[in-house]
């Protein structure tokens, strides 16, 4: 096993660890509910999103808006090096409440991507910049007088799990999975361990251990 570094940096994550360890390592610490069930697939790229949470909650509406926007741009123009904007929509998919022109403004304070439990529009071209967009699904309904944000930074809930500001977020395409920042630093530290006794325990696979005789003698499944 290797020797677990003193600091894990959001680096250190993107090249050595992927969702579903740090979910076990959650697990291991009592954190067994730190994923949203409902599916929230990537709909431009793939890959590792590793960030912190930068908050919105949203609401339906049906009237006309008396400041359009007005929250959300706030929001955006808030972002910071590796926020990932939680939209936090209770499931509607009454419009498309990110797009092209966030994405834009988002990316230039160095928001990394953008989780939606809700839906989003201009997937081509936010898929173009290499944005990563995990949603529900597609709305070609602008949000204007129909949804918008109703408060920021604050800790919203996706499927019954908390996302808070500055909690650590990670996505690929196995799930979504929150880190509580009272949980980080062990749990960074129990899914190093693991991810390394894995290759570990999948190495003597390789080459002809038994499963049971592999479990039984690392402990790592």
């Amino acid at each position: 096993m290797s020797d677990t570094p003193e600091t894990i940096t959001l680096d250190m994550i993107r090249e050595h660890m992927y969702s579903a360890v740090i979910s076990d390592a959650l697990d291991s610490l009592g954190c067994p509910v730190q994923s949203p069930r409902v599916p929230l697939p990537a709909l431009t790229v793939e890959g590792f999103l590793v960030g912190r949470c930068r908050t919105t909650l949203w609401a339906d509406m049906s009237h006309e808006d008396p400041r359009p926007y007005e929250l959300e741009l706030q929001a955006v123009d808030s972002c910071q090096l590796d926020d990932v904007m939680i939209a936090a929509a209770g499931g509607s998919m009454r419009s498309g409440i990110w797009g092209e022109l966030l994405t834009t403004a988002a990316r230039n304070g160095g928001c990394i991507g953008v989780i939606v439990d809700g839906a989003v529009r201009d997937v081509r071209q936010m898929k173009e910049v290499g944005f990563p967009v995990y949603a529900r699904g597609t709305n070609v309904l602008d949000s204007l007088n129909r949804q918008r944000v109703i408060d920021v930074n604050v800790p919203v809930e996706i499927d019954g799990v908390t996302f808070a500001p500055g909690d650590l977020v990670v996505a690929d395409v196995d799930g979504i999975v929150v880190v509580p920042q009272a949980h980080e630093e062990e749990a960074l530290k129990r899914a190093w361990d693991k991810v390394h006794a894995e290759n570990i325990t999948r190495d003597a696979i390789r080459n002809g251990m038994k499963a049971t005789e592999a479990y039984e003698k690392y402990g790592v499944l």
